[in-house]
């Protein structure tokens, strides 16, 4: 069996592009792929317009490994967001290629199951004004949804510092999520490297009496000795430390389980390569007993994506995911993914990744001109309301 050809396709949203491909088989199989990249769509066009003729047509989609290290060595240039962005769509198309092959679903080639559900956390919730009001109603949305978690950065567009007004008023804003959401539900604190390490652990203590499950992204991803530094105080508060979705190679992820400074790792599998990568992150990860929550702001592609490694993955946490507080027509855009049910996902059912790509969806809903950007004012607004 031979790819060849690759056909990319963009769905345009109100604060976000994604992006699929529709990877061709000279059997007749087809399998998709999917990303979402920050503000960068045509950079990874660009980039698959080049690759794909040189890599990708003429390849067996079953020789994953073989592909993915041409894809990845043979540029010579350091590999980075776009090449392993492109690589992921890639990659997770050869894996629902073979899963259709097989008549199996994804999770089973990768070891098979280990969970009979899926837990997930909402985000994407909060597209109200930044007021505590406002926020305690969206987070009783959430919870009247079924979901037992869900996360949100309370922190305008804050970076590196924040005032003390501004520190009462995240403080505000979080007693009134947990308010709404109970003793029960877990709150994850997204920084959205954000902070400086002094910063990140002062906010840190301020939301600890409110119990959070994790503190996100503290510091800028550039610098892991400074995540470190933040780390340890924030570790002796009680509160896990979670990061790792602009890390896009297993390399980078080196001194972050070797320093301890992480308890939970979130590489996007969309960027990091694609689902064998994120399986040998993870079993590198569990050597030091950290776990596994992969970002996903993805559609209904690079969720199932998502869901079959977190089927088959014994030191997997949580799940992501966005597309039951965004526009409807994203989830039409691929049919088959499971409902979040009472906070879980079902296992995804097969073959392959168990999706079927609507393509007059895609179509209908073209590309837009989108700067989404996290450090402006009113930013998680998302454009929605």
């Amino acid at each position: 069996m031979k790819i060849v050809n690759v056909t990319p396709l963009v769905l345009g949203g109100q604060w976000r592009n994604l992006t699929f491909v529709k990877v061709e088989t000279d059997e007749g199989l087809v399998g998709v792929g999917e990303s979402r990249i920050v503000n960068h769509t045509e950079t990874v066009l660009g980039y698959l317009a080049a690759a794909v003729p040189r890599y990708v047509i003429g390849s067996d989609p079953f020789a994953i490994e073989r592909l993915v290290g041409r894809m990845f060595r043979e540029d010579f240039s350091r590999a980075g967001e776009t090449v392993m962005t492109g690589i992921a769509m890639i990659e997770m198309a050869c894996w629902d290629i073979m899963g259709k092959a097989l008549g199996q679903p994804v999770y089973a080639l990768l070891g098979g199951g280990v969970r009979d559900r899926i837990k997930a956390y909402a985000n994407g919730w909060y597209t109200v004004q930044r007021t505590p009001e406002e926020f305690h109603q969206a987070a009783a949305r959430v919870v009247a949804r079924g979901y037992q978690a869900m996360k949100f950065d309370p922190f305008g567009a804050g970076f590196y510092e924040i005032d003390h007004a501004e520190r009462m008023r995240v403080v505000a804003i979080v007693e009134a999520v947990r308010s709404a959401a109970g003793p029960e539900t877990e709150l994850l604190i997204e920084m959205h490297g954000r902070f400086n390490p002094i910063t990140a652990i002062a906010l840190a203590r301020d939301l600890a009496p409110f119990n959070p499950a994790w503190v996100e992204e503290p510091v800028p991803p550039e610098n892991l000795a400074a995540l470190k530094r933040a780390a340890e105080p924030i570790h002796a508060l009680g509160i896990p430390v979670a990061t790792g979705e602009r890390l896009h190679t297993l390399f980078e992820f080196r001194e972050v389980l070797e320093s301890g400074a992480a308890d939970i790792l979130q590489p996007d599998i969309t960027h990091f390569g694609g689902l064998l990568n994120a399986k040998k992150l993870a079993g590198w990860a569990e050597a030091y007993y950290v776990l596994m929550a992969p970002h996903n702001v993805g559609g209904p592609v690079s969720t199932a994506a998502a869901l079959h490694f977190a089927a088959s993955t014994p030191n997997f946490k949580i799940q992501e995911y966005f597309n039951d507080f965004g526009e409807p027509y994203v989830k039409d855009a691929a049919r088959g993914l499971p409902e979040v049910i009472d906070g879980y996902f079902a296992l995804p059912t097969g073959p392959g990744l168990g999706v079927t790509l609507n393509e007059d969806v895609i179509l209908d809903h073209p590309r837009r001109d989108i700067h989404f950007n996290l450090f402006a004012e009113g930013w998680h607004l998302r454009n929605l309301r």
